[in-house]
């Protein structure tokens, strides 16, 4: 079969096609024809050596796929090395998915949409009426969290995002407003992934008892260190977020990701696609991501 590979970390230049044996299912698992596989930010941090676990070389990158078992079956499934025609998955990580739902808004729903619903849920802990300030709104994390905020019940929903095509989707999909700094009004929480500057103007827009969360560092500027003295004084929290340990939680996966499935169903949740590259094209996928290019989720068609 035909797969995406890296043999040394680097930038998007490291990856390579390559033809590799066809994957052998074990027991417990199932052998997926990939339809579509999705791109991560993560993916990236991946291959460049910086992300948080350590991954030995050679890699077929990609941890998510839309795609059929054996049995004819259409499925949605984590993966270990999706960036490939062919892809192994444990049964228990495989959720069947409507003929209908385009596997674009479906990949959507899995990292994305699980890393937005811990984001709101388990990380920030909304309560209804509350004020949330979206980071990257336009991204693939962002544009389901303005959404999913609303649903939870937030008061108001203030998006940031780095252009005026993405501020405007963000309103689209139901933010109140575009952020800008200094806010008007102090937010109850707050989601970053940015980093740098964004993250330092965030924190001094928090409300009492106000949660900043951060779960990344896009621009590569690095976060600013936190004081728990200040903290403090601004009677505020800053909460650190990573999905991969939450989804090893009970319940992290099915609960959540049934209930997104049906928001989509019932037109309450719309998944932003807009970046589908052929699978030799993996390197500008990439590119893509890095350069902050991409609104809402970017796949790769085998």
């Amino acid at each position: 079969m035909r797969a995406i590979r890296f043999s040394r970390f680097g930038g998007p230049e490291v990856l390579e096609t390559v033809e590799v044996p066809d994957p052998v299912p074990g027991p417990g698992e199932v052998l997926i024809t990939v339809e579509a596989a999705g791109v991560n930010y993560a993916d990236t941090l991946v291959v460049d050596g910086s992300y948080a676990v350590a991954e030995s070389l050679p890699l077929i990158p990609g941890s998510e796929v839309v795609g059929r078992t054996e049995a004819g079956r259409r499925v949605l499934a984590r993966v270990a090395n999706g960036y490939a025609e062919l892809a192994v998955a444990k049964e228990s990580a495989v959720v069947g998915i409507p003929e209908e739902l385009d596997a674009g808004q479906a990949l959507a729903l899995l990292m994305q949409g699980l890393t937005a619903w811990h984001l709101l849920k388990s990380a920030a802990r909304l309560q209804p009426g509350e004020t949330v300030v979206v980071h990257a709104a336009g991204g693939g994390v962002g544009s389901l969290a303005v959404q999913l905020a609303g649903v939870f019940g937030a008061g108001r929903v203030l998006a940031q995002a780095s252009t005026p095509e993405k501020r405007e989707l963000a309103l689209e999909l139901g933010a109140d407003e575009v952020a800008e700094y200094p806010l008007a009004d102090r937010a109850d929480v707050i989601l970053d992934a940015t980093g740098g500057e964004l993250f330092a103007q965030a924190l001094s827009s928090l409300a009492d008892f106000g949660r900043l969360v951060t779960y990344g560092d896009a621009t590569g500027a690095g976060l600013p260190p936190v004081d728990p003295a200040r903290l403090s004084r601004l009677n505020a929290a800053v909460v650190g977020f990573w999905l991969r340990p939450t989804l090893a939680r009970p319940g992290a996966v099915s609960g959540p990701l049934r209930e997104m499935l049906r928001l989509v169903s019932e037109g309450r949740l719309t998944p932003v696609t807009s970046s589908a590259y052929a699978l030799p094209e993996a390197r500008a996928a990439h590119e893509a991501l890095r350069g902050r290019r991409t609104t809402g989720k970017t796949l790769l068609i085998p």
